[in-house]
């Protein structure tokens, strides 16, 4: 089949790789415009352009799915099928009903559960033991579409989200590839997701992130976990924001009050509503990241200091 592929992110990139090496040609792909990113703010593309000029493949950058230029093009392209993984944007009717077969998206989620822009972050702060990965068909509503293929991957007790979905997204990439086949072919039947068992995953922002030490320490754990490596946790101390790296918790160590801090030689302790975590590695603001220890011996902290106060 002719495919246009449409993604953003380096987590789309496995994806694209997958779909150029399979049965299928992929004639264009679709990408969100260049961004500014860094201190100059300097416009950078998109891993997924990268990737595509790479390949010497046509690239699409339009502002919103919406304009006439952008529908024209992707008509121009007849597309069988638009496969999609983190594309970015909201895709109209008027361009849903483009390619002939529709536009199939690979989720990182078991929908209906974790519908929305963050489904691995909210598996790994909610502690699933258990996610995986959805295709199913683009429609206007919030990830409601009929469903084509599902995989399953267990959530490791230490997976940060950057793990985890760096693993879904090398085995997504197959079941994309899997799914196309069958909806060419015939083989596969997109079936309805069902009324139970919905769950939303909004944008974690960078406010999400802040730790509150007035919760477990087990939840405290998975927020970091959840958070990292993006927007990244972070917490207080001494009116500064300091960024967190995965914690461990504690279940033998002796209790301290929420954000209350005990400094050893070789570690730094920080109490919650449970049993206190230990940290691993800060990223105080405008230096390198270190270990805690490290910090500590460095800003001096005295006896009753807190961070989040």
């Amino acid at each position: 089949m002719r495919l246009v592929f449409a993604g953003t992110p380096e987590v789309a990139v496995p994806s694209l790789d997958a779909l150029v090496a399979s049965s299928h040609e992929v004639v264009g792909v679709v990408t969100r415009p260049d961004a500014p990113a860094g201190r100059g703010r300097t416009l950078v593309a998109s891993p997924v352009r990268r990737r595509a000029e790479e390949l010497g493949l046509p690239v699409l950058t339009p502002r919103r799915p919406s304009e006439p230029d952008f529908q024209e093009a992707l008509r121009a392209l007849a597309p069988d099928v638009c496969p999609v993984v983190a594309y970015g944007a909201l895709v109209p009717r008027s361009a849903l009903d483009i390619p002939r077969l529709g536009w199939v998206n690979l989720h990182f989620s078991l929908l209906p559960a974790w519908r929305g822009a963050a489904p691995v972050q909210h598996a790994v702060m909610a502690g699933d033991e258990v996610t995986g990965a959805t295709t199913f068909l683009l429609e206007e509503g919030l990830d409601t579409g009929p469903v084509l293929g599902m995989m399953t991957e267990q959530v490791h007790s230490r997976d940060t989200s950057g793990d985890l979905l760096d693993r879904l997204a090398t085995a997504g990439a197959g079941l994309l590839v899997a799914s196309l086949d069958g909806l060419g072919s015939g083989d596969i039947v997109p079936r309805e997701q069902p009324g139970e068992g919905v769950s939303l995953a909004p944008k974690i922002t960078v406010e999400d992130a802040r730790i509150d030490w007035g919760v477990p320490g087990f939840v405290v754990d998975r927020r970091v976990r959840g958070c990292t490596p993006a927007p990244g946790a972070w917490t207080t101390f001494r009116d500064a924001r300091l960024g967190l790296d995965p914690v461990t918790p504690l279940t033998d160590a002796d209790p301290l009050a929420p954000g209350e801090l005990r400094v050893t030689k070789r570690e730094v302790l920080v109490g919650t509503a449970t049993g206190p975590v230990r940290l691993g590695t800060v990223r105080p603001v405008g230096k390198k990241p270190m270990p805690a220890p490290d910090w500590a011996r460095g800003v001096r902290i005295e006896p009753g200091e807190r961070v989040g106060a």
